[in-house]
């Protein structure tokens, strides 16, 4: 490992471990999230289609920069299903539900994200890695925010 990163192996594989755990988590809500933005139907169309394409083009982004933390952490970031599949907490989706439950698995699966980046906050905050504490505090803030949007649709 580069020395010049000031932190130690095992305290680095915590975070990247932490961050990779994000970033497959993050991948499969984008999948979902992409997924219901092109089969939603019903009374509330447009406004899901709208509002689901919002939330996976900022997931696309997000899968980016948690991928490139790994990088900087010169570690190699998960890219493939396979990978994704055995770090995240996301249920796969194997049919097309209605739109209300789509909304409310939204909320459930943001609602996981915030915990998994919730977890990592301690960890990178024992290493003294800032970048990765300030990471995973912005992806809490993000994924809280859309879980009350979410939410407060089908709440009413």
């Amino acid at each position: 490992m580069s020395k010049h990163l000031g932190l130690n192996e095992k305290d680095r594989d915590a975070i990247v471990e932490g961050l990779s755990a994000l970033l497959a988590d993050t991948y499969s809500v984008y999948l979902k999230t992409h997924n219901f933005h092109w089969n939603v139907t019903g009374p509330m169309f447009v406004t899901l289609h709208t509002l689901f394409e919002t939330q996976y083009t900022e997931l696309a982004l997000a899968v980016d920069e948690i991928a490139e933390r790994i990088r900087a952490l010169d570690a190699f970031a998960p890219g493939s299903f396979k990978a994704f599949q055995e770090l995240t907490c996301i249920p796969e989706m194997d049919d097309i539900p209605d739109a209300e439950t789509m909304v409310a698995l939204l909320v459930e699966d943001n609602e996981a994200i915030v915990r998994t980046a919730r977890a990592l906050i301690p960890i990178a905050e024992k290493a003294h890695d800032t970048p990765t504490a300030d990471l995973a505090t912005s992806r809490i803030q993000v994924h809280e925010k859309t879980a009350w949007m979410l939410r407060s649709l089908i709440n009413g």
